[in-house]
Formats: structure tokens, C-alpha cells, sequence
């Protein structure tokens, strides 16, 4: 198998991405913050159930319990899911879905696919102090977070689908935490892949049906939403701002404040920070570890993190859930740079190796440099992994080799950043923008091919991809002398609905010119999205390209629009601005 992978496995799966390990990272510790984060979860549980209860009570008199023959609005609404049956049963045992209209139907869904995961992780967290070598540890661990994460996801997206809800958010935002909520499971089965023994079994137990339960809920959602509008108060808003948008013609998604923008441009010495840390002592603290414990949880206002110029390498560096609305800025590219060396051959899952991680809603950064220096020959090996909704990165870099760049779930934009790697160094499942950017192919170990992306859309109904537009697809030094021998591709699918597009972007001569790599014969090509539209430059000629039914040389600016920042990190909602060439579409 291609990129010295081990073993066999089944197309597409995570396992195809996991290398060979060697035991070396101690048993992490479960702290007392993991289990009140548990028991926190719980509550949020016991709400949504008790707000579901309430919207069926007036049914549940109507209701045969007796009658396990399902209703027509039951099996209209099941038929758009991918796991009919597994949709009938479930419902047929949610109090009041006898009598259900389509619409309480769709919160119906969420709410039962709620309570499983809800579910899950209490039970979960049950063999937290049984014995775990340090790899399982760290899958294990990697599933706690994540339906952590996806229960408040499911939490988030039931007030908004609610007869009684508040409608203030889109479609599309219930649509991103949705995609966000499967994408997370599937990370944490995934982490599981290539182990054995008794805790997978009864991990594998305890997530029974989550993957099919996320996947129905979205996709009655996905089918609701063509003929319900739960957004209604939304509309004259989003007119309201696609005006102003306009006429402000700014660099950024407008989903940033006006000062927030402003911020992104002025210098580091002119603003006014709430933490500066500084490895000399000179600023408020020393180490960034320091700096995010002090960020407030749940802020409504931006909290700025200025990290001076130095080399910063701490263990375990990440903006949690909690920590909303943080920027970090930096010195510069190269100046300040946040590093790290860990990767799968640690014993760890490819989720747990990134140098920095960042969660929390609203994270930007700038003007930082993102590394994991662990080396082409250790493998998958994260510089920076992202799950943060509306997180921007703004003239940073990001450097590493294989899986370099986690853009792992929700929505996220990219502006005047270097990425530099091998083998799927941009993957993930996010819906994710890369704007003027410049993507740079290094020299990967012999025998191996370069893979620019490698996105992991795994359901038809996920609002998600990889756009990279106006950018400059690059050769690095270390490559370029010796190109003809590592050939670099476009992207590979690693999941099923795999899709990612090209625009209006510069091709290096280093690009193969088939332009794609398969996964694993034919896995995935005539269910995948790749596209190509307007670019430009020796890599970009378009003769020799694959053949694959999934593969589409757009000639069609209304189908191009559908990967701008206006419309494919979801514009409805937000209706950001993209940049001096680009304003809401493929304007230049």
C-alpha cells in the first residue's frame, strides 16, 4: 500500500492513515474538570428531554402505545433518511411520534439522537479507571471530547428547530453543527480503527447506532428545510446585511465586527491586549498554557492573546469549547511560533499529536506560526487542528509534513496563510475557505506521492468541502529540485462524499497532470465532488485530467459561486465579504 502504510483496510477508512506505533507516551490522567464536564453534559441532557416531553404531551393521549405500525408522516419522513429502519424503530419508541406532524417529526429526531449521545457519553464515561495502554487511552479520551462537543452541538441545534424555539439562527448554522455532530463520532470510531481488544469492544457497544441516528437527524432536517422555514426572522436581516456587505467591499467575512476587522489589520504594538505573554517575563505571563486558563469561558466579546516573538512548545495546547470569542496575535510568520512534535508513532490517535488545537466558537488568529517539526518519517503528525465555528486564521503559517492541517468540523476561513506538507496535509471535515493563500508541496520520504487534500465528507447531507480559491499552489525548495520524482496531486478522497474545488488559483508544474489520486481503486469516484475552475499556470492544464463521474471541470460561474465564502461557509447566515479581489462571489 502507497505512503508506507501497514496493513490492510477498507477504503476509506481512517485505519489506511494510521502508521505503525511505538510505546512511549505515559497513561494520561482523568481530571476532576473532565468529570463535572460530564456531569454538565448530563444536564444539558435532562433539559433536552424535558423540553421534547413537552412538545408531545399534548399527543400522548392520542397515542396506541399498543400500535407499532408507524404513521404517514413517520414513514414519510423516514424515507429521506439513509437508515429507514433504524428511523421507524426509533421513533416508534419516542412517546407522542405516533401523532406527530412532519415538522415535530424533525424535532422528534434530534431530540432522540440527542439522548443517545447523551446517553453514550454518561455510559462512557463509566470505564474511565479501568486499564488502557496509552494509544487506547488516547482514543478513548478522543471520544469523551468529542460527544462532549456533539452534545452541545445537538443541544444548540433542538432550541432552534423547537415549535416554541427561537428561530434567530439559519438553516445553514443548524445544518453546520449537525454535519459537525456525525463528523465527530466518526473521528471517534475512527480512533479506534487499527486497535483491539476489551475497551474497543465496550466503546463500540456504547456507540451502537450514533453514526445512524446523527445521519437521519440530518438528513430529515436537510429534506425539512425545503419545505419548512425556521428562519424566517432571519430573512430581512440577511437582505439587510447582503446591502451593506456591498458597499463595504471589506477583506474579511463579515461575520467579524467591524472593530474585529480592524483588528486583524493593526499592528501588534497598537492594540491594546487583555494577556500579553512573553517568554522573557516581560509581559503578563509566560507561557500560553497560562494565558487561556485565564480567558474567560463563554465571552460575548472579543479577548485578545498577544504571544511576543519566541519559540513556545508546551504540551496539550488547546482553546476549548468554552473558551468563545479568544484571538491570539502574534508577532509575525516565523517569529512567533507555536510548535510541537508529536505524532501517531507516540501511541497517540491522529486528533490527539496537533501542537494546537482550537474549539471554542470565534477563535482567529494572527500573525502566528503553527508547527509540528516530528518529521516526515513519524508520519500523521497535526501542526494545528481546528473545530472552532466561524475561526479565522489570518497571515499565519502552518508547517509539518503528513496531515499537517486539521481543518476537523464546523465553518472556517483561511486568508494570506502558507501551509506546507506531504501526504493529506490539508484534511478534515469542515466547510472551509483558503483565500489567497499560498499551499506548498515539501519533499516526502521515497516511494511516496504528494497529496495536497485529503477531505472526509462521509454523508451526502453534510454541508461540508474544501474551496481553495485565489491561491498559489507551490513547490517548496526541498521539492522543486527533484519533482519529477514525487509527483503532487490535487487530493484524494478518504471518505465516500470526499469534495473539494479548485478556483480562479495558480498550478505549479509540480502537479501531475491527472490532477487527483485515487484512494483505493475505485472507492469514491462516482460519489465524490472535485472541481476545477480557472486556473491558471503550468499545473493547471486540464488534457490529461482523470476521468472519474465525480470529477467536473466547471465551466459555469453559477456552479463556481457555490464554493465562495458568500454561499459555501454559508452566507445565508452570515454573508461575509472575502477579500480585495473577491467580494461576495467570484468577483476579481
Amino acid at each position: 500500500m502507497e505512503y508506507g502504510r501497514l496493513g490492510k483496510a477498507e477504503p476509506g477508512s481512517a485505519s489506511t492513515r494510521i502508521q505503525s506505533l511505538d510505546p512511549t507516551t505515559p497513561k494520561p490522567k482523568i481530571t476532576k474538570f473532565r468529570l463535572l464536564l460530564i456531569a454538565v453534559a448530563a444536564l444539558i441532557l435532562a433539559s433536552a428531554i424535558f423540553t421534547a416531553v413537552a412538545l408531545v404531551e399534548k399527543n400522548k393521549t392520542n397515542s396506541s402505545q399498543h400500535n407499532r405500525r408507524p404513521s404517514q408522516a413517520m414513514s414519510r419522513t423516514c424515507s429521506r433518511t439513509l437508515h429507514p429502519s433504524l428511523c421507524l424503530n426509533s421513533l416508534l419508541d419516542f412517546p407522542g411520534a405516533l401523532t406527530a406532524d412532519d415538522k415535530e417529526l424533525v424535532h422528534i429526531s434530534l431530540n432522540l439522537t440527542l439522548q443517545k449521545v447523551g446517553r453514550s457519553l454518561y455510559v462512557a464515561s463509566e470505564i474511565t479507571n479501568l486499564d488502557m495502554d496509552p494509544h487506547v487511552r488516547s482514543a478513548y479520551e478522543d471520544c469523551l471530547e468529542l460527544l462532549d462537543h456533539s452534545v452541545d452541538l445537538l443541544s444548540r441545534s433542538l432550541t432552534y428547530v423547537a415549535p416554541s424555539g427561537d428561530p434567530a439562527e439559519s438553516t445553514q448554522d443548524v445544518l453546520t453543527w449537525l454535519s459537525a455532530a456525525l463528523t465527530n463520532h466518526d473521528t471517534c470510531v475512527e480512533g479506534f480503527d487499527e486497535l483491539s481488544g476489551d475497551i474497543k469492544d465496550k466503546m463500540s457497544d456504547r456507540l451502537k447506532d450514533l453514526s445512524e441516528l446523527a445521519s437521519n437527524s440530518l438528513a430529515i432536517y436537510a429534506a425539512a428545510g425545503s419545505d419548512y422555514d425556521f428562519s424566517e426572522i432571519t430573512k430581512h436581516n440577511r437582505r439587510r446585511r447582503l446591502l451593506r456587505d456591498e458597499k463595504e467591499r471589506e477583506h474579511f467575512p463579515v461575520w467579524l465586527s467591524r472593530g474585529e476587522r480592524m483588528l486583524l489589520d493593526m499592528p501588534a504594538s497598537e492594540i491594546t491586549a487583555d494577556i500579553i505573554v512573553s517568554k522573557d517575563g516581560n509581559g503578563t505571563l509566560k507561557t500560553i498554557a497560562e494565558a487561556i486558563k485565564k480567558a474567560p469561558e463563554h465571552s460575548s466579546r472579543r479577548f485578545i492573546i498577544y504571544v511576543r516573538a519566541g519559540r513556545y512548545e508546551e504540551a496539550n495546547l488547546k482553546v476549548g469549547k468554552k473558551k468563545t470569542n479568544i484571538m491570539f496575535i502574534g508577532d509575525g510568520k516565523g517569529k512567533t511560533v507555536i510548535t510541537g512534535g508529536k505524532s501517531v508513532q507516540d501511541k497517540l490517535t491522529t486528533f490527539r499529536t496537533a501542537s494546537f488545537a482550537a474549539t471554542g466558537a470565534g477563535f482567529i488568529a494572527r500573525d502566528i506560526t503553527f508547527e509540528n517539526y516530528a518529521g516526515a518519517s513519524k508520519h500523521q503528525a497535526v501542526a494545528l487542528r481546528v473545530d472552532s465555528d466561524h475561526g479565522v486564521f489570518h497571515r499565519c503559517s502552518i508547517i509539518g509534513y503528513q496531515d499537517t492541517l486539521y481543518t476537523h468540523s464546523q465553518r472556517q476561513f483561511y486568508r494570506d496563510c502558507d501551509i506546507y506538507g506531504t501526504v493529506d496535509f490539508i484534511f478534515g471535515n469542515a466547510a472551509v475557505v483558503f483565500q489567497n493563500c499560498n499551499i506548498h508541496a515539501r519533499k516526502p520520504m521515497p516511494q511516496q506521492k504528494n497529496t495536497i487534500t485529503a477531505q472526509n465528507r462521509k454523508d451526502p447531507n453534510q454541508v461540508t468541502g474544501i474551496s481553495i480559491h485565489d491561491c498559489k499552489i507551490v513547490a517548496d525548495p526541498d521539492l522543486e529540485a527533484s519533482k519529477g520524482q514525487f509527483p503532487t496531486y490535487l487530493g484524494r478522497p478518504w471518505k465516500l462524499y470526499s469534495r473539494t474545488v479548485y478556483m480562479l488559483s495558480s498550478l505549479g508544474d509540480h502537479i501531475h497532470p491527472h490532477g487527483w489520486l485515487e484512494w483505493n481503486g475505485d472507492f469514491a469516484l462516482d460519489t465524490l465532488y472535485y472541481g476545477e475552475y480557472m486556473n491558471f499556470g503550468p499545473g493547471a492544464g486540464l488534457g490529461q485530467r482523470v476521468k472519474w463521474p465525480g470529477y467536473h471541470v466547471i465551466t459555469s460561474a453559477d456552479e463556481a459561486s457555490k464554493f465562495t465564502v458568500a454561499k459555501f461557509i454559508f452566507g445565508s447566515s452570515w454573508l461575509p465579504s472575502t477579500g480585495v479581489a473577491f467580494v461576495a462571489g467570484l468577483s476579481t
